[in-house]
């Protein structure tokens, strides 16, 4: 069976001596978060995920879930689990305090998401889907809502979904059929099907409230083409009093069936039926200056709309991006774990187990390749991650204007990357760490596999990472005239030019300038071939993407490597930590930023080639 021991010690000199979080004090909640707060509740967290939620792992996956009579039923231990994780309050951290939550910064309950996702995928999914539908509906919901629908689901008394895809619709919401009639009483009977709907249905809860995305019909009854006419719905399973928030009848959702599928078999992803079902059209979110309608007139709310909607998926796909790194993570611990006792032949420089009848496979430069590749990346990762979560604080709480909107502009340049980058390599290190087993990585006693079947769906969740990167060139590079990807640039060379003429810096200055100067060798040839040919732009995304990713975990691991250093000199800390921290950074610029020269110059051909073939020549 596989084990999984949470990095707490990796949070907390990212917290505190990286980011320095408890500097903050600017930011709401941040002064409180001294290294004994959040290493209270990450060690509280930590043991919760070891001794609950991984336990659990290999049971969902073998269990799955079960559709029995229209309902469904979870894996053994997974209600139990669930009430336990409510009562422990696991599920109010990042929960405005005013609904019941703790109020905490995102950068905590991100670290959070990630123990959690490590420990158990399918199960963590329940609550983090749950948690963006509540940010939604106390972003967008009315009064009602917020007092007996968001509580009830901080509380953990019910659950929350997101219910955008269908049949024929997935990235091109266009082509939408899912369409909501309005009532006389202002509610809209709503109707279609919805597939993927992770946690869709379930015995854990007794309501879930679904966060829907419809068109709205003409007066002939028509749907619009477009996405003019697409609003963002709460549709409740089990309907709500408005008055006093008892639970009714049933609405009209039911569940068609559970997907077949390779991974997370413990989290229901279900067909989705609204048959006339009772919706609840959702405003768009007030600005903090918006005062009230004069005379105390009702006035009809802007709806939330797709900026509703895009509130939800980009929380979310920060959420997958964590994803890729929790698998990274625990997959990497296991084949570590395997690489120290598995013996087999000698080490090439001649025996280091003498007295055994073999060496363990750790002494093998390939096996620690495997190793080291998985580490760089999830630790460099898990940087990239904890700072844009300081950005989503900054971005609406930091004092000064200017900082506001280059926290703004940097999130959203980032979570394509976060989202894509990171689900790519997270996959790669399980199936490298899967890899480090040999013929014992693909049967199931060890585990391996499932980390390798759950972190391939974290590629597809959330908008596939081709149309990611596509995203990430066509529009997040060149929004608001490349204003974001300027910010960007500035930032990783104002490091580089404060720091290159320090000689124990060398080693890790001299390969990010490399890589940096060829991200930017590719943003221009972007700007130059794009405009000619779209195309180019799309054959050149991918590796661009790569390329990105590449160089910015790159920027994370010399500030890491900074850190390390001046710890060293200092002798402050733990020396083996920062000693293992300059030894990661330095692999990350010896074996992962040379590749950034091949990103390069695939992505220089252009769309000639890959376009050349007739599709029916294929």
């Amino acid at each position: 069976m596989p084990g999984y021991k949470a990095p707490v010690e990796d949070f907390l000199f990212l917290f505190h001596e990286l980011l320095e979080i408890d500097k903050r004090d600017d930011l709401p909640g941040f002064a409180e978060l001294t290294p004994d707060m959040t290493g209270a509740i990450l060690e509280g967290g930590a043991k919760f995920c070891e001794d609950v939620l991984q336990p659990l792992n290999q049971v969902g996956d073998e269990h799955g879930c079960v559709l029995e009579n229209g309902v469904v039923r979870t894996p053994p231990g997974f209600k139990e689990a669930f009430q336990a994780y409510a009562e422990g309050g696991w599920n109010r951290l990042g929960a405005p305090e005013d609904a019941g939550g703790a109020g905490l910064p995102s950068i905590v309950t991100f670290a959070f998401t990630e123990m959690g996702m490590s420990a158990n995928q399918a199960f963590a999914m329940y609550p983090g889907l749950t948690s963006a539908a509540y940010s939604a509906l106390w972003a967008t919901g009315e009064p009602w809502m917020k007092e007996h629908v968001a509580k009830r689901m901080i509380a953990g008394d019910w659950a929350g979904t997101m219910c955008l895809t269908e049949p024929h619709c997935g990235t091109d919401l266009k082509l939408m059929k899912t369409k909501a009639v309005e009532q006389e009483d202002g509610t809209y009977r709503l109707s279609g099907t919805k597939i993927f709907i992770s946690g869709g249905d379930h015995d854990m809860t007794e309501n879930i409230i679904h966060m829907v995305i419809a068109k709205i019909p003409d007066e002939n009854g028509k749907l619009a083409d477009d996405l003019s006419t697409v609003n963002f719905f709460m549709v409740p399973k089990v309907m709500v009093d408005q008055e006093t928030g008892e639970l009714k009848d049933r609405n009209g959702v039911t569940v068609g069936s559970i997907e077949k599928k390779m991974g997370i078999k413990g989290n229901a992803t279900c067909v989705l039926n609204f048959d006339d079902a009772v919706a609840y059209r959702l405003g768009a979110p007030k600005k903090k200056d918006e005062k009230p309608a004069e005379g105390g007139e009702k006035k009809k709310s802007k709806s939330a709309g797709m900026a509703g909607m895009f509130g939800m998926m980009n929380g979310a796909r920060m959420g997958v991006g964590i994803q890729g790194i929790a698998i990274g993570e625990v997959a990497y611990q296991n084949g570590v774990a395997y690489a120290n006792e598995r013996l087999a032949g000698r080490a090439l420089t001649g025996a280091e187990n003498p007295d055994g009848p073999a060496d363990p496979i750790m002494v093998y430069p390939d096996v620690r390749r495997l190793l080291m590749g998985s580490r760089s990346f999830v630790e460099g990762a898990r940087a990239l991650a904890m700072y844009v979560s300081m950005l989503f604080s900054a971005q609406v709480f930091a004092k000064d204007e200017k900082e506001r909107e280059e926290a703004a502009d940097m999130a959203q340049l980032m979570t394509p990357i976060i989202k894509a980058y990171f689900t790519d390599k997270g996959f790669q290190a399980a199936n490298d760490s899967m890899q480090v087993y040999g013929g014992h990585g693909y049967v199931r006693d060890h585990g391996m596999e499932q980390f390798v079947r759950d972190a391939r769906i974290n590629q597809v969740y959330e908008g596939a990472n081709g149309i990611q990167a596509l995203d990430l060139v066509a529009r997040k590079m060149s929004a608001k005239g490349g204003r974001a990807t300027m910010t960007y640039f500035g930032k990783v060379e104002g490091f580089i030019k404060a720091n290159e003429g320090d000689e124990k810096m060398k080693p890790f200055i001299e390969p990010l300038k490399a890589g940096y100067a060829r991200l930017g060798e590719a943003a221009g040839w972007l700007m130059e071939n794009a405009p000619k040919n779209y195309n180019h732009a799309g054959a050149a995304s991918y590796d661009i993407l790569n390329l990105f990713g590449t160089v910015t975990l790159g920027w994370m691991w010399a500030q890491m490597a900074k850190v390390a250093l001046e710890k060293l000199e200092a002798g402050t800390g733990n020396p083996d930590f920062y000693k293992r921290k300059l030894t990661l950074a330095r692999y990350w610029m010896e074996r992962e930023i040379p590749m950034t020269a091949s990103y390069l110059e695939r992505a220089k051909q252009g769309a000639d080639g890959l376009m050349a073939l007739d599709a029916e020549a294929f």
